[in-house]
């Protein structure tokens, strides 16, 4: 049996554009996308905290260090500048490798700096 599983995160990210007549996707900063785990043309599923919005969508290179968090195409319609969002990638695990597996968590400013990562979960919730 495989199990699907977090296998990465960018916690509390803010939405820095929402660009409607771009083609589609989420241009990130490469530094959290590496941090993350998550390359370029990867799905993602973004849960956007602001608005309780939901989808899916790919992901794009928004250059390095620039704390790019931006929604492109329909998904524009669903988060807004400002707007706070989780970004998140799952991956199919066996049993053997779900026992052991650690998704790796960013945790990102209101500037989208990374603040710290971690492989569990905050302890305060």
């Amino acid at each position: 049996m495989q199990r699907v599983m977090l296998k990465g995160k960018i916690h509390r990210a803010t939405v820095t554009g929402a660009n409607l007549d771009y083609e589609g996707s989420i241009a990130l900063d490469e530094e959290l996308m590496e941090l993350s785990g998550i390359i370029e043309f990867e799905q993602v599923q973004i849960y956007n905290v602001t608005n309780g919005n939901r989808f899916e969508t790919y992901t794009i290179n928004g250059g390095r260090g620039t704390g790019t968090v931006s929604i492109n195409g329909a998904a524009a319609h669903l988060a807004k500048e400002g707007d706070i969002v989780i970004i998140a990638s799952y991956a199919r695990y066996t049993d053997a490798e779900s026992a052991v597996h650690k998704p790796m968590m960013v945790y990102v400013d209101a500037s989208n700096k990374v603040t710290h990562t971690s492989t569990a979960l905050a302890a305060n919730l």
